[in-house]
């Protein structure tokens, strides 16, 4: 039996595990990509909601009625408006969410990823 001097190029089964961890990370992306730039619609959203300047001295209602706008105009998932809760602090109050989200993947495999956030509200007396 002979050995080559050189071995070039990738065998078959090499050629498979590289073709399908390239493709793994492809479905990850193509699962996780509108996650997350829905999380960053959301907190675009609440920023500005919490940004301003009347939202301080505002009613609970009024400030979901404000995100509900936003929500409408970006088509925003995995949160309600009635979800992000307005919590009082001895430091001010705050536009606060907390939501997890959920994506199949393929067969009996989902990912989940969880968000949080707590925004000050600007001009806020507690």
């Amino acid at each position: 039996m002979r050995m080559r001097s050189r071995q070039r190029g990738l065998g078959w089964f090499g050629m498979l595990f590289v073709l399908g961890v390239i493709a793994l990370a492809a479905i990850l992306v193509v699962k996780c990509l509108p996650i997350y730039l829905n999380q960053m619609a959301v907190a675009r959203a609440v920023y500005k909601v919490a940004a301003d300047p009347e939202s301080g001295r505002s009613e609970p209602g009024q400030l979901r009625n404000a995100l509900k706008r936003y929500w409408d105009i970006e088509d925003i998932k995995y949160l309600e408006p009635a979800d992000v809760k307005v919590k009082r602090t001895q430091s001010g109050r705050f536009l606060s969410y907390e939501y997890e989200a959920r994506e199949h993947l393929f067969y009996n495999i989902s990912i989940v990823i969880e968000f949080a956030d707590d925004v000050p509200l600007a001009n806020a007396q507690s």
